[in-house]
């Protein structure tokens, strides 16, 4: 088997769990079948790079992107079936299919509807963006959500779908690289640079500044931790630079009464972030939308506590009161949620017993329920299964 893998991220330019899936499902595909990968930005020696239309250059970023997608479809000959990620590469997998007459696989990591922030970010683009999400959606030939909750978000979203298209592969975890410990060279460690203090409580946040992170709602949150717990705030590559502006207002009003604030606002490479995730004593996740959540599975395998929000798929990685607590979140009532998060975080870390507990059984559920090996045999099997209906 031949397929086509399409997406937008792919080493070395990785910015979130898309990416990160992408990564891993790819690596451990390529011992069961060939795989193509296609993706964008730097030249690659491992993958086709696409580049969008030059007389895009100063168009909307939708624009660009769709223009991209067309050359990413016109190269993806030869294959037995594409499988796109994200609305970024889910156009390419949609004319590609087209085209060539093979089956379309798409792997749905979160969805258009459920992030009307992207306007912030997109403008008209995003009416664009969700256009070319349901287009794909829609006439995919089977459609990867990576938990139950997703499955039931791409349902409810595009009612359209036949149910019985959208099958459900979880997102993984590499143990071997995310596992506990301290630096592997303590000359690197990024807390002894930064002035962390590895023998006070550490509360941790690993994610981009967007709406979807709920990075607001944490600091917001903060202001009511126990005073001897430090904040180590990996947040970067924020989607607007009004976003950004008020992440630093709330950074800088959380620090008129706290001195233990951390900010990492560059990307870290992984060694790094797994030395922060594993010192900490509370991974928290203040997402208002997580199709799963891969950040949490990398804390866990870390062996360390996750305090989260109980949104679509997080559920599903966090079992609530064994590997973690979760915290329950709506929309209209964001005190509540920020007063509730606090009295978590402050529980778990002041209960180091407990949250060591919960770290050891994180860990354990990583191994053994999120392999990537399985999940790439999972997926191997969605892709036989659409090209046998199509043979018939």
């Amino acid at each position: 088997m031949r397929v086509a893998m399409m997406t937008r991220e792919y080493p070395p330019e990785v910015y979130g769990g898309a990416g990160v899936h992408v990564t891993e499902l790819t690596a451990n595909l390529a011992e069961l079948c060939t795989v193509d990968v296609h993706c964008m930005g730097v030249p690659r020696d491992n993958a086709t790079v696409h580049e969008p239309d030059p007389a895009l250059a100063d168009a909307n970023p939708a624009m660009v992107m769709l223009s991209t997608q067309l050359r990413m479809a016109n190269a993806a000959a030869d294959v037995d079936v594409v499988h796109s990620h994200t609305w970024y590469a889910g156009l390419a997998g949609h004319l590609a299919g087209a085209l060539y007459g093979v089956p379309h696989v798409l792997t749905a990591h979160s969805l258009e509807p459920r992030r009307p922030w992207k306007a912030e970010q997109l403008g008209g683009g995003y009416r664009i963006s969700s256009w070319s999400e349901r287009n794909a959606v829609e006439n995919a030939d089977a459609v990867i959500a990576v938990s139950e909750g997703m499955r039931l978000d791409v349902l409810d979203a595009y009612p359209a779908v036949d149910p019985a298209r959208v099958h459900v592969v979880h997102n993984g975890i590499d143990t071997e690289v995310w596992h506990p410990g301290p630096a592997l060279d303590p000359a690197t460690s990024v807390l002894a640079e930064r002035g962390v203090r590895t023998d006070e409580p550490i509360v941790a946040f690993v994610g981009r500044i967007t709406r979807q992170k709920g990075v607001g709602h944490l600091l917001a949150a903060a202001a009511d931790f126990d005073p001897d717990i430090q904040l180590v705030l990996c947040a970067g590559a924020p989607d607007t630079p009004e976003i950004e502006a008020e992440v630093e207002r709330a950074v800088a009003e959380l620090r008129k009464t706290r001195s233990n604030v951390f900010w990492v606002r560059e990307m870290l490479p992984t060694e790094q972030i797994r030395e922060i995730l594993s010192a900490a004593t509370v991974f928290v996740c203040p997402s208002v939308y997580e199709p799963l959540g891969i950040v949490n599975l990398e804390a866990m395998a870390c062996e360390t506590a996750v305090v989260a929000s109980d949104v679509g798929g997080i559920p599903e990685v966090v079992d609530d009161g064994r590997t973690g607590v979760l915290v329950h979140y709506n929309t209209y009532e964001p005190r509540a949620f920020e007063k509730h998060l606090a009295e978590a975080v402050n529980a778990v870390a002041g209960d180091p017993e407990k949250a060591a507990q919960m770290g050891r059984a994180g860990r354990e559920q990583a191994m053994t329920e999120f392999s990537w090996p399985a999940i790439a045999r999972q997926t191997l099997a969605v892709y036989a299964d659409v090209i046998a209906k199509r043979g018939r």
